[in-house]
């Protein structure tokens, strides 16, 4: 096993890790999820192109590294479901929130017009594409034909990202805050900041797993009616 590779299976051990500790009420566990999660993000993309500049793409290495994507978008999307608390419904921020939230398990994004949860049906979307998606490239591979990555499904990722990273700070940042009751100030500044960042990353993330399922089934959609051939990057 080469270089990349290990550094993948080591991205698919960590995932259970990355599901699990946002569950402690803990804001040294919740960093430490927040932590692993950095890690993962940034393995993901070095140990890609370590494999393309020395050469060292082989068949495990293709086989592996969707496994790993869709674990960590799995370990992420869900204690995200959970601990953002779908039921929670809007409103403008209350200092008393933060305490009712750690107790409730229940950490929104807040923003300064109110309480931003992540709903089910974006849950859905999101690991929903991901599934078609995974289940349409090895129908398209049985035909002979690879379906590259476009630009569209990059920013996608880029996005889910940068809305996970934002989800994962704001429990451990919540938790803390929560235990040293910071309510004000430059606190609740920032709180809003970083709820603006993650909400605004949601909504691009969703919009462009639409979008990019579009462009896929444009460009590719003839693979499920029997046509063949080996479709080049886009």
């Amino acid at each position: 096993m080469n270089l990349p590779n290990a550094i993948t299976v080591a991205r698919i051990a960590a995932t259970p890790l990355i599901a699990l500790l946002p569950f402690v009420p803990s804001s040294g566990a919740r960093l430490l999820a927040f932590a692993i999660f950095l890690a993962a993000a940034i393995t993901d993309y070095y140990d890609g192109m370590l494999a393309r500049t020395r050469g060292l793409i082989t068949d495990l290495g293709k086989q592996l590294d969707p496994i790993a994507d869709k674990a960590l978008l799995v370990a992420t999307l869900v204690p995200m479901f959970m601990l953002m608390g779908a039921g929670v419904s809007g409103g403008l921020f209350r200092p008393s929130a933060w305490n009712d939230a750690h107790t409730a398990l229940r950490f929104p994004f807040v923003t300064p017009v109110g309480l931003v949860t992540l709903p089910w049906w974006i849950l859905v979307v999101v690991l929903g594409r991901e599934l078609f998606m995974t289940v349409f490239r090895q129908a398209a591979a049985r035909r002979g034909v690879v379906i590259a990555a476009i630009g569209s499904a990059k920013w996608k990722t880029t996005f889910q990202l940068i809305w996970v990273g934002a989800a994962f700070f704001w429990f451990f940042a919540a938790t803390l805050a929560g235990h040293r009751n910071w309510t004000s100030g430059a606190w609740t500044v920032w709180a809003h900041f970083n709820g603006i960042v993650g909400s605004l990353a949601m909504v691009g993330a969703v919009v462009l797993t639409l979008y990019s399922l579009v462009l896929y089934m444009q460009r590719y959609g003839g693979v499920l009616f029997g046509s063949a051939g080996r479709a080049g990057a886009g």
